[in-house]
């Protein structure tokens, strides 16, 4: 089987949280048959809700689209390294994959940070790739976050 990143798709759901003024993040959720099932983009300020981050918000639209609570062996890419919050749900969600692009040194939850996944609480880690796309990720916050200052 060839590897076909949805990492694109993921960076136009962020692409279209900058245009709402969110934090440039976007997220897609593909079942084991490489299709889409979900995707969102940041909608915290939009919904004014802590945990509409594009991971959670996907997870949430894929687990109704299936009708359970459970995703395992579906794919998650993300432009941005998950928050422990976001990392938290990937876990519960029983995510098989999850690809991301830019590192994040500052909110970090999976490589950076607490670490999530390697701590004995943790119930379920799924396969980490890091750095898919991440230069494009990366110009996309530093852009909108140049804007801001």
């Amino acid at each position: 089987m060839v590897f076909k990143s949805f990492m694109s798709e993921a960076l136009v759901h962020a692409r279209a949280a900058a245009d709402r003024s969110e934090v440039p993040v976007g997220a897609v959720i593909v079942d084991g048959a490489g299709q889409v099932i979900a995707s969102a983009g940041n909608r915290t300020r939009e919904l004014n809700d802590p945990t509409a981050h594009a991971e959670v918000l996907a997870i949430r639209a894929a687990c109704s689209a299936l009708g359970v609570e459970r995703l395992t062996g579906c794919d998650l890419y993300v432009t941005l390294e998950p928050c422990p919050m976001c990392a938290a749900a990937i876990s519960n969600a029983r995510i098989g994959r999850l690809y991301y692009g830019a590192s994040d040194p500052k909110s970090g939850g999976v490589e950076q940070g607490p670490r999530v996944f390697s701590h004995a609480q943790c119930h379920h880690a799924p396969e980490v790739y890091d750095g898919i796309d991440a230069g494009a990720s990366q110009k996309l916050l530093r852009d909108f976050f140049k804007g801001r200052r």
